[in-house]
């Protein structure tokens, strides 16, 4: 049956084994993170040499997973079969065969990475209900923000309100690469003082805490021209780090949420958060850029950002550098 991470870990670390654990889905986080503990923590290392086998789809055929799987496991209790990489197997529909009548014996799991099953298939139905189906969908960007402060939260560490929107703009959507970057700012905070502040992360991982898309799209919806050119023009000047595109979807974002804020009824802090997909403490930030962007200039800024997305990929404008055409974009939102 279809669970969460947290409920397989929890059974996981009870010793509650399954005999099937098919992990699918478009985000690999959860799905290594649940092989990794089965491959670490079932058998012991004594045992792990004869009863634990890992194999690769392009290596392997079906056939061959369920005659291993049939086998029993020598002097331990269980024996551990994972199929690394299994969306590329052949027919896999024909594990069916197997997932009807496991091995109690035998812990399979099958990492079927990037894909997920038809849920039309006798394969996908028998595994949601006879065995364990977990399925790891890739999180919006507007839902990274919420989980990299509760990742932070899980291990007692506090961050600056902005930290995790800074993270996001940066990183995206890769929760290995999120969580490896956190873990390498963990490692340096203080024992006394464990907090993330915008220093350390550009310190650490050279996210500049001045020069970002988050502080762009605040420096716009508060309409400081001075700071947002001066942005701008670092942006210019390090266009690799700074790809117009991404500075582009980011000012997008914000103004499209501004205008649903501007059409919102209930414009208390908890129903704004809720509404925009925000946290509360960037409310205000709306606030404030809804009394400088009214509808109809809101409806404009979205208007030239289209305009100007579609020229920063050379449609309609061939000669400006990615530069020169944020500069004016910029310029001519901020005089709108």
């Amino acid at each position: 049956m279809p669970v969460s991470y947290d409920e397989i870990i929890s059974d996981l670390k009870k010793r509650i084994y399954k005999p099937v654990y098919f992990l699918a889905g478009e985000e690999p986080y959860y799905i290594d993170l649940i092989t990794e503990f089965i491959e670490k923590n079932v058998l012991d290392e004594s045992e792990r040499s004869f009863n634990q086998l890992i194999l690769y789809g392009d290596d392997t055929s079906v056939a061959s997973i369920i005659e291993i799987s049939r086998r029993f496991p020598m002097m331990s209790s269980h024996q551990v079969v994972i199929i690394r990489e299994a969306q590329t197997l052949k027919k896999i529909e024909d594990l069916v065969v197997y997932v009807e009548k496991p091995l109690p014996s035998t812990i399979l799991v099958i990492n079927y990475k990037y894909k997920i099953l038809d849920k039309r298939t006798r394969l996908y139905k028998v595994l949601n209900s006879q065995a364990v189906y977990f399925e790891s969908s890739r999180l919006r960007d507007y839902q990274v923000p919420a989980w990299i402060d509760r990742y932070m939260m899980a291990k007692g560490i506090k961050s600056e309100p902005s930290v995790s929107a800074m993270l996001t703009e940066y990183l995206g959507t890769d929760l290995h690469k999120i969580a490896n970057e956190l873990e390498k700012l963990i490692i340096t905070l203080p024992a006394e003082k464990p907090l993330i502040t915008t220093a350390l992360i550009e310190k650490n991982i050279g996210i500049s805490k001045d020069y970002n898309n988050f502080e762009l799209q605040k420096a716009v919806g508060e309409r400081n021209i001075l700071k947002a050119n001066m942005i701008v023009h670092h942006f210019a000047n390090n266009p690799k780090d700074n790809p117009i595109t991404l500075t582009i979807a980011s000012l997008f974002s914000y103004f499209s949420k501004l205008l649903t804020y501007h059409y919102l009824r209930d414009k208390s802090k908890n129903n704004v958060a809720s509404a925009l997909k925000i946290n509360s403490f960037f409310v205000k930030d709306y606030e404030a850029a809804a009394s400088v962007y009214n509808v109809a200039k809101t409806v404009r800024v979205i208007s030239l950002l289209r305009s100007y997305d579609m020229k920063s990929k050379g449609f309609g404008d061939l000669s400006s550098e990615p530069g020169d055409l944020l500069k004016e974009l910029i310029f001519k939102i901020l005089h709108i």
